[in-house]
Protein backbone atom coordinates (compact mmCIF):
# COMPACT_ATOMS: atom_id res chain seq x y z
CA UNK A 1 0.00 0.00 0.00
CA UNK A 2 1.15 3.39 -0.46
CA UNK A 3 0.75 6.79 1.23
CA UNK A 4 0.63 10.30 -0.71
CA UNK A 5 1.64 13.79 0.38
CA UNK A 6 -0.35 15.67 -2.28
CA UNK A 7 -0.81 19.43 -3.20
CA UNK A 8 -4.30 21.01 -4.15
CA UNK A 9 -4.79 24.47 -5.45
CA UNK A 10 -8.11 26.19 -5.36
CA UNK A 11 -9.24 27.25 -8.05
CA UNK A 12 -11.31 29.79 -6.78
CA UNK A 13 -8.52 31.57 -4.67
CA UNK A 14 -5.29 29.65 -5.89
CA UNK A 15 -4.53 29.14 -1.97
CA UNK A 16 -2.76 25.66 -1.60
CA UNK A 17 -3.77 22.74 0.83
CA UNK A 18 -1.23 19.81 1.60
CA UNK A 19 -2.73 16.64 2.96
CA UNK A 20 -1.56 13.06 3.06
CA UNK A 21 -3.63 9.77 2.28
CA UNK A 22 -3.85 6.22 1.39
CA UNK A 23 -6.30 6.63 -1.07
CA UNK A 24 -5.40 9.85 -3.51
CA UNK A 25 -8.27 9.85 -6.22
CA UNK A 26 -11.11 9.34 -3.23
CA UNK A 27 -9.26 12.18 -1.35
CA UNK A 28 -9.24 14.57 -4.40
CA UNK A 29 -13.01 14.07 -4.82
CA UNK A 30 -14.06 14.40 -1.53
CA UNK A 31 -12.27 17.77 -1.09
CA UNK A 32 -14.09 18.81 -4.89
CA UNK A 33 -17.15 17.01 -2.95
CA UNK A 34 -17.21 19.73 0.09
CA UNK A 35 -17.01 16.84 2.49
CA UNK A 36 -13.72 18.91 4.18
CA UNK A 37 -14.64 22.01 6.47
CA UNK A 38 -11.61 23.40 5.70
CA UNK A 39 -11.54 23.00 1.98
CA UNK A 40 -15.05 23.36 1.72
CA UNK A 41 -15.49 27.87 1.07
CA UNK A 42 -12.47 27.27 -1.65
CA UNK A 43 -13.34 24.62 -4.40
CA UNK A 44 -13.37 23.39 -6.42
CA UNK A 45 -9.76 22.33 -6.63
CA UNK A 46 -7.20 21.07 -8.81
CA UNK A 47 -4.14 18.00 -8.17
CA UNK A 48 -0.71 20.45 -9.02
CA UNK A 49 1.79 17.55 -7.30
CA UNK A 50 1.57 14.59 -5.05
CA UNK A 51 4.65 12.10 -3.76
CA UNK A 52 4.08 8.62 -2.71
CA UNK A 53 5.25 6.84 0.13
CA UNK A 54 5.68 3.21 1.13
CA UNK A 55 5.26 3.87 4.94
CA UNK A 56 2.64 6.31 6.35
CA UNK A 57 4.98 7.52 9.51
CA UNK A 58 6.98 8.78 6.05
CA UNK A 59 4.15 10.55 4.36
CA UNK A 60 2.98 12.20 7.61
CA UNK A 61 6.36 13.20 8.52
CA UNK A 62 6.87 14.85 4.66
CA UNK A 63 3.33 16.40 5.16
CA UNK A 64 4.01 18.38 8.18
CA UNK A 65 7.33 19.82 6.23
CA UNK A 66 5.68 21.07 3.29
CA UNK A 67 3.51 22.49 6.10
CA UNK A 68 6.60 24.47 8.23
CA UNK A 69 7.93 27.88 6.69
CA UNK A 70 11.01 25.46 5.27
CA UNK A 71 8.60 23.26 3.37
CA UNK A 72 6.27 26.85 2.29
CA UNK A 73 10.26 27.70 0.53
CA UNK A 74 10.49 24.08 -0.98
CA UNK A 75 7.01 23.89 -2.57
CA UNK A 76 7.70 27.17 -4.20
CA UNK A 77 11.51 25.78 -5.52
CA UNK A 78 9.92 22.02 -6.62
CA UNK A 79 6.82 23.74 -8.65
CA UNK A 80 8.57 27.02 -9.52
CA UNK A 81 7.88 26.78 -13.25
CA UNK A 82 3.97 25.78 -12.63
CA UNK A 83 3.65 28.76 -10.16
CA UNK A 84 5.16 30.90 -13.33
CA UNK A 85 2.78 29.81 -15.97
CA UNK A 86 -0.33 30.18 -13.67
Amino acid sequence: MFYYVYILQSQKDESLYIGYTSDLMKRFQSHNAGENAATKPFRPYRLIFYEAFLNRIDAKNREEYLKSGYGGRTIRGMLKKYFEGT
